[in-house]
C-alpha cells in the first residue's frame, strides 16, 4: 500500500481527502432528516467511491497520456469517454435495481467538484511551511517595460508626438 500511495501524485491523495470529507458531511447532515438511511447511505458511498475512482483515473490517464506525444489527444479523449461510460453504467445500474438512491449516488459523485473546490486548503493544511511562499515570488508592483521597449501608456505616446511634431 505504501508503494502505491508513493506512486500517486500528491493532488491525488488531496482530492481523495476532500471527497472524504464531502462524503462524511453528506452523510452525517441530511441524514437525520431522510426517512430511507440505508437507501441514501448506499447510494451517498457507491458516489463517494466512484467519484474516487474517476479522480485517480483522471490522473492515470493524463499521466499516461501525456507520453504519447501525437497521439495524447486520442488517448486522453478515449479514457474520458470510458470514464462517463462506467459512470452512466453504474447510475443506470443503481436506477434499475433501486437498491440505492440515485440522488444520493449524484451528491456522491459531486464530491469530485466539491473536491476540487477544497484542494488549495488541503494542500495549505498538509503544507503550512509553504504558506506564502507563492505571494512572496509575486512582484509588489508592475515591472517598468519602458526600459525593454514595451509597453507604453497613451500619455507616453502622446509625449513622443509632441516631440516629433515641435
Amino acid at each position: 500500500m505504501r508503494n502505491f500511495l508513493e506512486k500517486v501524485n500528491e493532488t491525488v491523495l488531496e482530492l481523495w481527502t476532500g471527497i472524504l470529507i464531502w462524503g462524511a458531511a453528506c452523510q452525517l447532515i441530511p441524514v437525520w432528516f431522510i426517512k430511507d438511511k440505508g437507501g441514501y447511505s448506499l447510494g451517498l458511498w457507491i458516489g463517494v467511491i466512484l467519484a474516487s475512482a474517476a479522480a485517480f483515473h483522471m490522473w492515470w490517464s493524463l499521466d499516461r497520456g501525456l507520453d504519447r506525444e501525437g497521439a495524447a489527444q486520442g488517448f486522453i479523449r478515449k479514457h474520458a469517454f470510458l470514464r462517463y461510460a462506467v459512470i452512466v453504467a453504474v447510475f443506470a445500474a443503481v436506477m434499475l435495481t433501486r437498491a440505492a438512491n440515485p440522488l444520493a449516488a449524484f451528491l456522491g459523485i459531486m464530491g469530485l467538484k466539491a473536491a476540487a473546490y477544497m484542494q488549495p486548503f488541503i494542500h495549505k493544511r498538509r503544507h503550512p511551511e509553504t504558506e506564502g511562499q507563492a505571494d512572496d515570488a509575486l512582484p509588489s508592483s508592475p515591472p517598468d517595460l519602458s526600459l525593454c521597449g514595451g509597453a507604453q501608456t497613451g500619455t507616453e505616446n502622446e509625449e513622443k508626438k509632441e516631440v516629433n511634431l515641435g
